[in-house]
């Protein structure tokens, strides 16, 4: 008899489930150079290989949810780069396939766990390549931030992920235009913004950023990402008693990324003794961004088990 995987949002009802960390800092690692604007999208055309191996690597290490090489994928950043619409699309669904390929070599390896896929979808600044998604407030009316996202939602959802990652998200504008977006997509998503503080990183209160999502019957997690972890160790009760809902974070390394530089700064704080205050405080679906990498996910998972 074949064994079917609970879904994620009852995997996330059952108990905490362990997320990836920084892809873009294990293809890094693998001497791979993403200076490039499409940052690790760009492999998705140029050496899929490469993505599949990061996805292994972080699954190897116990993670449960690989999230896709689709941050930075959008049909405006591949037209750019002279990538039409009908092949852009083909790289999104791409993003997905090769997490999945990721996931059964896993399995093949000997890892039991059950194993789920997050397409990501970064927010409108991260195509801009400029720093603008660590400030938000863009210009861009909520109708004109939805148009930009649910073409490539959709392209995401048709490639059945287990859940959509609207993650990264910097103001609230961009979390209404989302929430708008996967309406009807059939497909769940967690909404986790960037934040500073109390805050989103366009000044607003996290108590009106979470309470969005809050009514969303399509979101199964709320959360915070790509933050520093004394940020994430306020905002996970704080998510889960506006929401009601699982919490998801997955704070960076707590080095500072300078945008003009383009380098990282500063010294890292990411430790496995916070897992389990975050998962006291309602954490669920929880994890490594930026700098964080295969040993700190091994580290978090056996946390999680103790």
């Amino acid at each position: 008899m074949v064994s079917v995987s609970p879904s994620l949002a009852d995997a996330l009802a059952a108990g905490p489930v362990v997320l990836d960390g920084g892809l873009s800092n294990q293809l890094e690692s693998a001497g791979h150079d993403l200076s490039d604007t499409l940052w690790s999208a760009r492999l998705l055309a140029e050496d899929p290989e490469a993505v599949v191996q990061a996805h292994l690597a972080y699954y190897e290490a116990g993670a449960q949810v690989a999230i896709t090489a689709s941050y930075q994928a959008t049909f405006e950043g591949f037209a750019r780069r002279g990538i039409g619409a009908g092949d852009a699309a083909v790289l999104l669904g791409r993003s997905v396939e090769l997490a999945r390929e990721a996931a059964r070599r896993a399995r093949a390896g000997g890892v039991a766990a059950p194993l789920y896929v997050a397409a990501s979808a970064g927010p409108y600044g991260a195509m801009l390549a400029d720093g603008s998604e660590y400030r938000g407030r863009y210009g861009l009316s909520v109708a004109e931030l939805e148009r930009f996202h649910r073409p490539r939602l959709a392209v995401l959802a048709a490639a059945r992920p287990d859940v959509l990652a609207l993650e990264t998200v910097p103001d609230t504008d961009e979390a209404h235009a989302l929430l708008r977006a996967v309406r009807g997509l059939e497909v769940p998503a967690y909404l986790s913004y960037s934040i500073a503080g109390d805050r989103t990183r366009a000044g607003q209160p996290l108590t009106e950023a979470f309470a969005l999502a809050a009514e969303a019957a399509e979101v199964i997690a709320v959360g915070v990402n790509c933050c520093t972890p004394r940020d994430a160790d306020r905002a996970v009760p704080l998510a889960a008693r506006i929401t009601g809902k699982p919490v998801v974070v997955y704070p960076n390394s707590g080095e500072s990324w300078d945008a003009e530089a383009r380098a990282w700064c500063g010294s890292p704080e990411f430790s496995a003794d916070r897992v389990a205050a975050w998962a006291a405080a309602g954490a669920r679906l929880i994890g490594g961004c930026c700098r964080v990498g295969p040993a700190a996910i091994a580290g978090l998972a056996a946390g999680l088990e103790r």
